[in-house]
């Protein structure tokens, strides 16, 4: 039996395409392999947001080839998308596919003829029969036209699964055991815009309740141009969708936000997070920050981290801006790299401080986790409101609902120990 490997980059979009990838693999005979260097076939789905992910796509792919030549290498995804002779060129890649070939991936690579190749098999792991983690794409692609982003160009208009369809998948992950499943798109916030008849990412959340059964869902990152009070009234209640709200900020400056194409009036973004955190105050609140972005000046930057200092967030994704071939963003007066290196790394610190006193909030609580991970030392376990903490003994198996009290919160790092 040939053994595959799937290395995914980027978004929750792209973990949630690889995870139907890794059913419909073993569904087709194939042994699921953690190591891409040990596999017969790897499958890599490319990001392209910023040219870290570039150079971190082909970094891995020059080494998965060195470790073992013969292992043959897919690529599809934005990467592969915009920039596929480049890909292409790459040692021990045998096809570049496009976006649209996605839907059709698991037969082409089943198409292979794949056969044992690595040099010694590996034994099988727990993640041949078990995923911590259920990943459900409900909407790709995206409508609007960010100054610095290449993402619509390569994923095309926003397009959205049919509530029945999303339902659906939804009750049959949560009757094979996943007892957390990650609701994943695009543009999440534009859920439903291009359904006959029009639906919402509100609406499908009120519908999937009884789908669900015991398992719980988390959303990947919302817009919050489109996530006002509204949207979030139902999911910040329902006991059922995990406290955890991602929003894609980017930065808290009027006048950087309207040269990115993103305006919003001032004082949105502090109100929304503040009516988040006061309706569930402990929930995980996180946001995506573009720094360096071209014209941002000093007092730009000391605005967003002055908004990050006071904001209720308790973490934050700090994106070093980066220009994106073919964006307006790529033509104008760049900053020197030094300075978008600096920014980007106070500001990283500033948010390490914040997840810092977020999880120290819980220091001798117990909060409701999945166990996500298992290894020698113990295991991994993610509670409801995104705190990782590792616990020394487990007897729950992977995908498994626990109780955690926390005992011990570092930097970077959460202790526990599994109470039920």
């Amino acid at each position: 039996m040939g053994s595959f490997s799937v290395r995914n980059f980027g978004c929750r979009a792209n973990q949630a395409e690889s995870f139907a990838w890794a059913e419909a693999f073993r569904d087709r005979g194939l042994r699921l392999e953690e190591d891409g260097g040990r596999s017969d076939v790897v499958v890599v789905n490319s990001c392209t947001l910023t040219g870290r992910a570039d150079r971190d796509v082909k970094k891995y792919i020059r080494s998965v080839h060195r470790g073992n030549p013969r292992t043959r290498i897919v690529v599809t995804g934005c990467y592969a998308e915009r920039a596929p002779a480049e890909i292409a060129d790459l040692p021990g890649v045998v096809s570049v596919l496009p976006q649209s070939a996605k839907p059709a991936l698991a037969d082409i690579v089943a198409g292979l003829d794949v056969r044992r190749v690595a040099d010694s098999p590996a034994a099988p792991t727990e993640a041949d029969h078990l995923r911590a983690r259920a990943y459900l794409k409900i909407q790709d692609g995206c409508d609007n036209r960010c100054a610095f982003c290449v993402i619509p160009g390569v994923r095309g208009r926003s397009r959205s699964v049919a509530p029945e369809d999303v339902a659906a998948s939804v009750r049959d992950l949560a009757g094979r055991g996943f007892r957390e499943i990650v609701l994943a798109g695009i543009h999440l916030s534009s859920y439903g815009e291009d359904l006959e008849p029009r639906s919402s990412l509100r609406s499908l959340l009120a519908e999937l309740g009884p789908a669900a059964g015991a398992a719980r869902l988390r959303l990947s990152s919302l817009d919050p141009r489109k996530a006002d009070a509204g949207l979030l009234a139902h999911p910040a209640r329902d006991a059922r969708i995990c406290p955890h709200f991602h929003l894609s900020l980017q930065h808290a400056s009027g006048r950087v936000l309207r040269a990115m194409g993103r305006p919003v009036d001032e004082g949105v973004y502090e109100a929304l997070l503040d009516e988040l955190a006061r309706v569930v105050p402990e929930a995980a609140l996180g946001a995506d920050l573009l720094v360096g972005f071209p014209g941002e000046t000093e007092a730009d930057f000391e605005e967003l981290r002055g908004f990050l200092d006071r904001s209720p967030l308790t973490y934050a994704h700090v994106f070093p801006y980066s220009p994106r071939p073919g964006t307006p963003a790529a033509g104008m007066p760049q900053l020197p790299a030094a300075v978008v290196t600096e920014r980007a790394r106070a500001l990283r610190r500033a948010a390490s401080l914040k997840d810092l006193r977020f999880r120290q909030r819980f220091l001798g609580r117990e909060l409701e986790a999945v166990v996500i991970g298992r290894s020698e030392r113990g295991a991994e376990v993610l509670t409801n409101n995104a705190i990782p903490v590792h616990v020394a003994e487990c007897a729950a198996p992977r995908r498994e609902q626990v109780r955690v009290a926390i005992r011990r919160v570092l930097p970077g790092r959460t202790e526990g120990e599994i109470v039920a």
